[in-house]
């Protein structure tokens, strides 16, 4: 029987995407490609570099082989050899459109496949073209952030610097930050933007530790060259003293040079672990602004957006199911669509809302509920006060509010019941749970800073 390599390849990454860090995704998977499969049992996957090898082998090797073994269930083990392979034009392989006896044919011959995060990368700025403000939904959710990337586009002086955008996992950040690159590149091809993941940056900061100063000379000037710095994912900065130190010094003279800086993390930086005092001192000298949740109706725009995108027609119900289960994380929306249309290629036809539903199942796995003590301790230590004191009877407000907190999370994230809800905190009335959550409920529609800080107690389940 033959196997589709790419197609395989392409259920796989898009299945890892949906697991991993989009830091991790890019930097260790856009340069790898199934090459074949050997004997039946064995996939052979060709990977750039020696260094990249042993990383895979130790980091992300029984998780390619689970996706592999679901798509080829035969497959037992993985061979990786070191070759470079182009991987630019790599995407999930395009199907013809279905002719139309006696109507005249508007539409493209081919019917446009929805791709993965593996277009070509500029050599010039390292940024992705798909990355762009016209497929780019903006919604109450984000709509702070995208107000500031334009204000950086817009104005001809540096107005935000940094400029730092920080979300959870999947919210749009590098679609956002990159967009702006590509869009200052576009009205002005003269400018030299630049675009990197800190986990990319880390390496480069490696790789020229102990080398000569010239070639040291070199990689300074490389940064420094820029008139648009960004980079992606500053959190894993963490514990890297070396390269928080060259970035100090790289932030230093591109600040002072009037040279933009764009950055993006999962947390406020004031939350970053580790990070050394005088660069949360930089970072928050420019404008901080964070991605929220998206709602339902974003999420259904989302969805629809990038299936006209790539041609690929979903009936309404199936879209606004998946809107519906998927809540959040705009990678899993589009990991799903891209699974969708891989079983929909398979099949050779539209699938049906019973069958999109088991791809979810497979594929999406929600939040299961989580020890209560577990929560309680999370929050109490965000807000540095004695556990003890969110069971006790006291209404002093630094431990009412925590306390609201906690119920409100037990209730809407982990599906707690209100009377459980309340035996658990203090042997509380369901009535006095219920009063809680509708309260917590009325802060984050008014977007106080207690929504901002449920949205960095989330991120720390």
């Amino acid at each position: 029987m033959h196997l589709d390599t790419q197609k395989i390849w392409s259920s796989v990454l898009t299945n890892i995407n949906l697991s991993i860090s989009q830091a991790n995704f890019n930097t260790w998977f856009k340069d790898m490609a199934l090459k074949e499969i050997k004997n039946n049992d064995t996939a052979v996957i060709a990977v750039p570099s020696e260094f990249v090898k042993k990383w895979i082998l130790e980091k992300f090797n029984s998780l390619i082989l689970k996706y592999l073994m679901a798509v080829v269930p035969e497959i037992r083990k993985i061979e990786y050899v070191v070759e470079k392979i182009d991987t630019s034009n790599f995407k999930i392989e395009k199907k013809p459109a279905k002719k139309t006896s006696g109507k005249s044919q508007n539409k493209s011959s081919e019917k446009k496949a929805l791709s993965l995060d593996l277009s070509s990368k500029s050599s010039q700025t390292n940024l992705n073209p798909r990355y762009r403000f016209d497929n780019f939904v903006v919604g109450s959710f984000n709509e702070v952030a995208y107000a500031a990337a334009q204000a950086v586009i817009k104005r001809e002086e540096v107005v935000y610097n940094p400029l730092l955008i920080y979300g959870s996992t999947g919210h749009g950040k590098t679609h956002l930050i990159q967009a702006v690159g590509n869009q200052i590149k576009s009205m002005d091809p003269s400018k030299k933007v630049f675009y990197i993941t800190s986990e990319r940056f880390y390496m480069d900061v490696i790789d020229f530790i102990g080398l000569k100063s010239n070639k040291t000379n070199n990689f300074k000037k490389k940064y420094r060259d820029y008139d648009v710095f960004i980079m992606d994912d500053i959190q894993f900065l963490t514990k890297k003293e070396r390269t928080q130190e060259e970035l100090f010094h790289l932030f230093n003279y591109l600040y002072d040079n009037d040279k933009q800086i764009i950055l993006s993390s999962d947390v406020h930086p004031n939350q970053i672990s580790d990070l050394e005092d005088r660069l949360k001192s930089r970072f928050n000298a420019g404008m901080i602004v964070d991605i929220q949740t998206p709602d339902f109706e974003s999420r259904l725009e989302i969805l629809k957006k990038k299936a006209k995108i790539n041609n690929f027609e979903v009936s309404s119900d199936i879209l606004e199911y998946i809107a519906g289960t998927i809540t959040g994380n705009i990678r899993e929306l589009e990991g799903i669509l891209n699974n969708i249309y891989i079983q929909t290629e398979i099949k050779k036809r539209p699938l049906n809302l019973n069958e999109v539903r088991d791809i979810i199942k497979a594929n999406y796995k929600k939040k299961q509920p989580i020890d209560y003590k577990k929560l309680v301790e999370i929050v109490s230590n965000y807000y540095n006060i004695d556990k003890d004191n969110i069971y006790k009877k006291t209404r002093k407000k630094e431990f009412v509010v925590p306390r609201q907190i906690i119920m409100y999370l037990l209730r809407e994230d982990f599906k707690y019941s209100y009377p459980s809800i309340g035996e658990k905190l203090g042997g509380r009335d369901h009535t006095t749970v219920m009063h809680s959550c509708e309260k917590i409920k009325k802060c984050l529609e008014d977007k106080t800073e207690i929504a901002k800080d449920i949205e960095i107690i989330r991120r720390m389940f």
